[in-house]
């Protein structure tokens, strides 16, 4: 079954938009994304903080996480396309608003409930927002080289957004207020706004938009039983019934929604769009790296703030050098020699040398220091995870027509989400085996708790690098070999 949906306004057309423009829209389009992205971590580090303040449990501390994640999560796909139905600008701006305006009612919170409903909240107007922000630079990039330089820029975003939020949420909790944690997105809206208002021109949309009620059903409700599955396997256990009653529900649900999708007339997510082996390859791997970048963003972050004494902000500092070796190679490598050659051999590349950076930590001791164990470390994983990012990015929305770029986009945020809240239940449950193992029979003293905590941190450490290399191998299995296939009717959507 499926409605028809009556289209708020006939297609835009108009002149190929200017490069001036376009540079604007990128930019616009890649704050946004950073937004979405930061808002992931910048909340993480405030959490201990806003918990003493408005006074609520660790077991409450868990949802407010928990529920950005439900929401953004699950509804993914729906709001993909509804940028396809819609248009991608006017669902841009409409994420764009309500995520702020969520993100205010978070920073006047005066109770967990108050925090909790403005963090479902920007998870709801984040996947909204976050589909509708890569189909735009999908359906504008067009021609290959300038294609690959926008999503290296783009994808150079998406991986740093994690180590940015980390930074910049230190340094609000430590020299302003945990509350300017979600304040901060009312600056980056607003500057986002005015930009989309400038740079960005609606698409082409179809004329009589089906909904695939069904779809959407199984769907959101398969995505919530799993990414709550997952939640609950880091607090209740892998064998709970509280972790395996929504883990099954979830996967039954999203056969059911398959099979839906294999017999709709308008299917929510056309499965050409995911079966296609570049692009149903770049999910699969950036939800696998995914997975191995929790372990450097969580536990490395302990590590720092634990066992070398950091403060916060030097703590989200101590990822600046990762982060620009990132940007680097995603833009200094990755634009120029993904037109050329495609992803298939950089993503492999990328994903073992980040592999290698990895296993350099886990040779972290007590004593260690960071200039002489932990920065090259992070230099060689932002090499190569800026070798992984873009190109998959890239991959995973080209040769899609752009009636179906919303979807397309949908599902890359799906992947990334999907890896994190596996990386989340998984790494978790490893560190806490590994300290349990270590401090059986050694008693509790203050030694013996630092070097268990070492140990865990090591045991993740390997276990991310061996993720690491499962994605390498992935990617050269499921890619082709060659430039990417670029669709030719992909309409240009900024102004001109």
């Amino acid at each position: 079954m499926s409605v028809t949906l009556e289209p708020t306004s006939a297609p835009a057309v108009g002149s190929p938009p200017g490069k001036d423009r376009r540079g604007l829209g990128l930019l616009v389009l890649s704050l946004a994304q950073l937004m979405v992205v930061l808002d992931a971590t910048v909340v993480n580090i405030a959490l201990p903080t806003a918990q003493q303040a408005l006074a609520f449990s660790d077991a409450d501390r868990q949802w407010v996480v928990t529920g950005y994640a439900l929401a953004f999560g699950s509804l993914l796909l729906l709001g993909g396309r509804l940028s396809d139905f819609f248009g991608r600008k006017r669902m841009f701006v409409i994420g764009t608003i309500g995520f702020a305006l969520a993100s205010a009612l978070g920073g006047a919170a005066n109770g967990f409930e108050m925090l909790l409903a403005a963090r479902v909240l920007q998870g709801v107007f984040g996947a909204v927002l976050a589909p509708a922000a890569l189909s735009l630079l999908t359906t504008t990039f067009t021609e290959p080289a300038e294609r690959s330089r926008a999503f290296a820029i783009f994808g150079g975003i998406s991986g740093a957004g994690g180590g940015v939020g980390l930074l910049l949420g230190g340094a609000l909790t430590e020299y302003a207020s945990w509350r300017w944690c979600l304040y901060v997105n009312l600056v980056i809206a607003a500057v986002a706004l005015v930009g989309a208002a400038v740079a960005l021109h609606e698409g082409e949309r179809p004329a009589r938009p089906h909904l695939d009620l069904p779809g959407v059903f199984t769907a959101v409700l398969g995505l919530v039983g799993l990414v709550y599955g997952l939640a609950q396997a880091e607090t209740e256990g892998w064998q709970s019934a509280a972790t395996l009653a929504p883990l099954l529900a979830g996967l039954v649900l999203l056969v059911a929604f398959v099979l839906i999708e294999r017999r709709v007339a308008h299917p929510l997510l056309p499965l050409h769009v995911v079966l296609d082996r570049n692009r149903g390859g770049a999910y699969l791997t950036v939800a696998v790296a995914g997975i191995g970048m929790f372990g450097l963003f969580l536990f490395l972050t302990y590590y720092l703030a634990t066992s070398l004494q950091l403060s916060p902000v030097a703590t989200g500092a101590a990822f600046l050098p990762m982060l620009g070796m990132l940007m680097v190679t995603a833009i200094g490598l990755g634009a120029v020699l993904v037109p050329k050659i495609g992803p298939r051999p950089l993503v492999p590349a990328g994903a073992l040398m980040a592999a290698v950076g990895m296993a350099l930590l886990t040779r972290l001791e007590l004593d260690s220091t960071y200039a002489a164990d932990v920065l090259p470390a992070l230099l060689v994983i932002g090499a190569g995870l800026g070798l992984v990012f873009a190109p998959a990015q890239n991959a995973a929305t080209a040769g899609v027509h752009a009636s179906d770029a919303g979807v397309a986009s949908a599902m890359i945020n799906i992947g990334q989400q999907i890896g994190g809240s596996i990386g989340t239940a998984l790494l978790s449950s490893f560190a806490a085996s590994s300290a349990s193992s270590y401090l059986a029979g050694k008693g509790s003293s203050p030694e013996v708790l630092a070097q268990a905590a070492i140990e865990s941190y090591q045991t993740v450490f390997w276990w991310s690098s061996g993720f690491l290399a499962v994605c390498a191998v992935l990617a050269a299995v499921l890619f082709r070999s060659g430039p990417l296939q670029v669709d030719p009717d992909a309409a240009p959507v900024l102004a001109h």
